[in-house]
């Protein structure tokens, strides 16, 4: 790829964890669709120093484009466009329309929160919008979404040392996002990114496959498969499941076909989806003319979180129970009570009878069952932490058990639990 971008969120609150970077993640996606590799994503603080700092390393190492997201406020330490204006050299000048734009929005806001007629604005607010208001010497104002300006600035090329063009953008996501297309559009950016390679991304995804034997077939396919060094690929395990992203040219497609057929064949029951589709696209295909129902206890309603998260879900979800105590499970699910002294809460027998009483109680077709012990306490030398009991039953069929033991905490069990349902769901729909 010969167009890098390098990203710098701002933040003192994303800094310290107090709010989670949603930008970062959001623009490489955007870009690395579009084939723009994005080479950094950093986080700093409100101080000018370290901003100042993130935009020099950037530089340092040759990126084409500097996006940052934040600080662009009108409060004391919204310093974004300041320390990029010093950077840059070039000095601040404000934009009498840019200044009026802002002024309005502001009015109107005022008036429909019912602070006044949007007439008299204070003093400080004033302030503020003047500060906003600040462009750097020859850069391209974009208009707000929320208050906040974006800016533009071209790439600077010399005899003594390259500038990198910049881009300047609000912190809100919302605002962001909604900034995009025209920041795009501008003439500093469009024309770094008019020079990216015309780069495609493709996704294979597996379950219950250990990252060491992936990692053993990709060797086999250095060596196999012609061009493999033509490939970028990265892998990632996610909640149970192993995620192949692969970049390549348009003339290597047909390298990375090779390859995605190797992975096929070298892991046929583990690959669910060469598409890029997600465990949870497939179930809203495959639940098409079904009612799904659920009956948690160790996941707590994260199987019905999962299965309603998307619009629409309520054509195939029916309902679900979280019978997280015995009482519950014996009231509102039917698991007989000898069940439950006999074999115990978490046993195939009581997940197998859970699944069950979904099934007739919802009124569904197909429900799926957890019990389980996530911890950090409750485990014992024969259901240790992080054994979970699962059932899947389908309207006609026999009900489908099985225990598996997960690793991790509390939070790893219970998600890893939910990824499994899911997959335990999918193979019971394709039968």
């Amino acid at each position: 790829m010969n167009v890098r971008v390098g990203i710098v969120v701002t933040g003192t609150e994303v800094l310290s964890g107090r709010v989670a970077d949603r930008n970062g993640r959001w623009m490489s996606e955007q870009l690395l669709e579009m084939g723009v590799d994005v080479a950094h994503i950093t986080i700093c603080g409100d101080r000018p120093a370290d901003l100042t700092a993130e935009l020099a390393f950037l530089r340092g190492v040759g990126v084409d484009l500097i996006i940052t997201s934040g600080g662009l406020g009108p409060t004391a330490d919204d310093v974004t466009v300041a320390t990029v204006a010093e950077f840059t050299g070039r000095p601040l000048h404000s934009d009498p329309a840019l200044r009026e734009d802002i002024a309005q929005i502001i009015a109107g806001w005022q008036r429909a929160r019912g602070f006044g007629d949007g007439t008299q604005l204070s003093p400080a607010t004033l302030a503020g919008i003047d500060k906003q208001s600040l462009v750097p010497e020859g850069a391209t104002s974009i208009p707000p979404t929320g208050t906040a300006p974006g800016v533009a600035i071209a790439a600077q090329h010399s005899e003594d040392a390259a500038m990198p063009a910049i881009l300047i953008l609000p912190g809100p996501p919302r605002e962001l996002q909604q900034m995009w297309p025209a920041a795009l559009a501008t003439r500093e950016v469009g024309e770094v990114l008019s020079r990216h390679d015309d780069i495609e991304q493709s996704t294979i995804r597996m379950y219950g496959l250990p990252e060491a034997d992936l990692a053993a077939t990709l060797r086999a396919a250095e060596s196999d498969v012609d061009g493999f060094g033509d490939l970028e690929i990265t892998t990632c395990l996610s909640r149970g499941e192993v995620e192949m992203v692969t970049r390549y040219s348009v003339r290597a497609r047909p390298v990375y076909a090779e390859l995605s057929a190797m992975i096929e064949k070298s892991h046929p029951r583990q690959v669910f989806s060469i598409d890029g589709s997600t465990i949870d696209d497939q179930l809203a295909e495959l639940l098409r003319g079904h009612l799904v129902a659920t009956a948690e206890s160790c996941t707590g309603g994260l199987i019905a979180a999962r299965l309603t998260e998307r619009p629409g879900s309520s054509a195939y979800v029916a309902g679900g129970v979280v019978a997280y105590s015995n009482e519950v499970k014996i009231a509102a699910l039917g698991v007989p009570a000898e069940l439950i002294a006999e074999h115990g809460a978490v046993s195939e027998p009581v997940a197998a009878a859970m699944a069950q009483g979904a099934l007739t109680r919802c009124g569904a077709d197909v429900a799926v069952s957890t019990s389980g012990v996530a911890g950090p306490s409750g485990g014992t030398a024969q259901k240790p932490v992080g054994t979970v009991c699962f059932g899947v039953a389908v309207a006609g069929r026999d009900t489908y058990t099985r225990t598996l033991r997960f690793p991790g905490d509390r939070g790893d069990v219970r998600a890893l639990a939910t990824t499994a349902v899911l997959h335990m769901l999918e193979r019971s729909l394709r039968r």
